[in-house]
Parts: structure tokens; C-alpha cells; sequence
């Protein structure tokens, strides 16, 4: 009889006791063939790859944040307080001056290469005669409006003839860069024609201002949101009521929401269109929680108090 047959018949132990016999326990095959593997060298190597793209996807999949995440707060963080505040009736000659050399840019408009061109009457807008504007500027009666985002100027007509009507003296800012966006086109107006590259879409805004007999209320910074309010911070052009109706994605929201707060004077009133866009309805939440607002809707506008 061989020892494994006797371990076979040897009686189970009782209880509390122990069996005497000391032999070494038997190992299951599974334990034998992987003692037998881990053994290999080859099996390290195979492990070391497992372990080397797992760690590679993790990084690339997941980036690890600092321990202190200043990284991720420097995020939220838009500084450089603005310059003291300019009085409201210096807020055009200012950006005449550092803008437009000290001349009105309608003077001699429209030039003779784009007359032909330009359309008599095109103020196609989105939401841009809707109760929100006169909502606000009853409340808050604006000295200053700044507008982030004006494409052919309807909502800032349309606020012009509302601030007229209430007897205001209210300058608006148009911030635009007035080049639309890559490939656009509109079918209804076959789009404006070309030259030299230039859409003529400025020309456009600055016709149906002239024709809303707005010149004298309507000043255009042709520039990106953020270095238009980047210059009006500098100068102390502040708004009483800003609006935000740019771009549609979260970051281009949030930065210029961020930004137009900085201009936005002490009681005045922030407020923006396109709440429906998933981009801008996150960027409004996020910033209102961190500044301790309140979103309130008024059609497809929102307005943080």
C-alpha cells in the first residue's frame, strides 16, 4: 500500500483533535500547474505587458489630478480685476477713440465697393424681439447695454427702440466679430456676396443700424467675445445689462460668461439667450451655483439674479 492509499484510508479527525501522522497535504492540480507557469519566465514578461497597457489605457483614459486639484480650480478662475468704472456718457467717446481713431464708423458708410452689394432690408435674428428685452430694461433702465454676440443687429435695434421709447439714454455695445461662422450661408437671402474674403457681414449690421436710425445709440467692437470684453474691462466700460448670445458649445459659454460678469456693473443684470443648447444650460448652472445665483427663464432667455 503506497501513501496516498493510506491517506485514503485514514479516519476523518474527531472533534477537537488532530490526526498524528504528519505527511505533507496533497496539492489539487490547478496549484501544481500554476506553480508550474508562474515559474517561467516567459510568464513574467506576458504579466509585465498585462500590468504596462493596462496602466497606459488607465493614464490615457482617466488623466490622474494633482493632489490638489489647482489645476482643475484654476479652471474657474478669470482675475485681473477691471479699471474703475467709466460715467456712462463717456462710455462712446471711449471706444471711438480706441477703436476707431476718434472717427464714427458710419461716416461716408456705406463705401462705394459695397453698396451694390449690401441687402436694403436683412435683420434676420433668433429671439430677437422677444418680452425678455423689454422686460429688463423696464426693471433696470440701462445707461449701458452690452451685447456678446449681434450678427446682423435685431435685438440691438430692437433694444435701441425700446430705450427711445422709454425716454433713455442708453448706449449699446455690439460685440461681434461679424464673420458668422465657418460655411455659413443663408439660404434665404442666397447669403451676402464676397470680397476678398469678407462676408460683408459688418457692413450688413452697420446698414440695418443706419436704417433703424440707431447710429447714435449703437456702437460695434468687431472683435472675439473675449478680447472685445477684454478691452471694455480695461477701459471701464461697464453694462447694466449684458447679454450673452454667442456660441452654442459649453466652453465658448462658460468663458464668455465668465467674462461678461466682469463688465457687468454692480446691480446690473446678466442675462443670455439659447438656454436650450446643452452648453449654454450647463455653463449658466455651473456659474450661478458659483456665485450664488439664481436662473430665472423668461421664454427662451435666461437671467441670473
Amino acid at each position: 500500500m503506497n501513501l496516498e492509499d493510506r491517506e485514503q484510508q485514514l479516519p476523518p479527525p474527531t472533534q477537537g483533535g488532530s490526526l498524528h501522522h504528519h505527511h505533507p497535504r496533497r496539492k489539487n492540480p490547478y496549484q501544481k500547474r500554476l506553480e508550474t507557469t508562474a515559474s517561467k519566465p516567459r510568464a513574467y514578461v506576458i504579466l509585465l505587458l498585462v500590468l504596462a497597457f493596462a496602466l497606459g489605457y488607465l493614464s490615457h483614459s482617466h488623466p490622474l489630478l494633482s493632489s490638489t486639484a489647482s489645476d482643475v480650480l484654476e479652471h474657474n478662475s478669470f482675475p485681473a480685476p477691471c479699471a474703475e468704472p467709466l460715467p456712462p456718457s463717456d462710455v462712446r467717446r471711449t471706444i471711438l477713440s480706441r477703436v476707431f481713431n476718434n472717427t464714427s464708423p458710419w461716416q461716408s458708410f456705406p463705401p462705394l465697393h459695397a453698396r451694390p452689394l449690401l441687402l436694403k432690408e436683412w435683420t434676420k435674428g433668433w429671439g430677437s424681439q422677444m418680452p425678455v428685452f423689454e422686460h429688463l430694461i423696464e426693471q433696470v433702465r440701462p445707461r449701458t447695454i452690452v451685447e456678446v454676440g449681434t450678427f446682423l443687429g435685431a435685438s440691438a435695434t430692437h433694444m435701441a427702440s425700446i430705450a427711445k421709447k422709454l425716454g433713455l439714454e442708453t448706449q449699446i455695445v455690439c460685440i461681434d466679430d461679424f464673420r458668422g461662422w465657418p460655411g455659413y450661408y443663408d439660404e434665404e437671402k442666397k447669403s451676402l456676396k464676397m470680397v476678398n474674403g469678407d462676408s460683408l457681414l459688418l457692413y450688413q449690421f452697420m446698414q440695418n443700424v443706419a436704417r433703424a436710425n440707431a447710429t447714435e445709440n449703437i456702437i460695434m467692437m468687431p472683435f472675439s467675445a473675449g478680447t472685445a470684453l477684454g478691452g471694455l474691462c480695461d477701459w471701464g466700460v461697464y453694462g447694466d445689462l449684458v447679454e450673452v448670445d454667442a456660441a452654442h458649445d459649453f466652453h465658448s459659454a462658460w468663458v464668455d460668461i465668465n467674462h461678461a460678469f466682469k463688465v457687468l456693473r454692480p446691480g446690473g443684470v446678466l442675462f443670455g439667450h439659447d438656454y436650450a443648447w446643452d452648453g449654454v444650460r450647463k455653463a449658466v448652472h455651473i456659474f450661478a451655483r458659483l456665485h450664488g445665483f439664481q436662473v430665472k427663464l423668461d421664454g427662451e432667455h435666461w437671467i441670473l439674479y
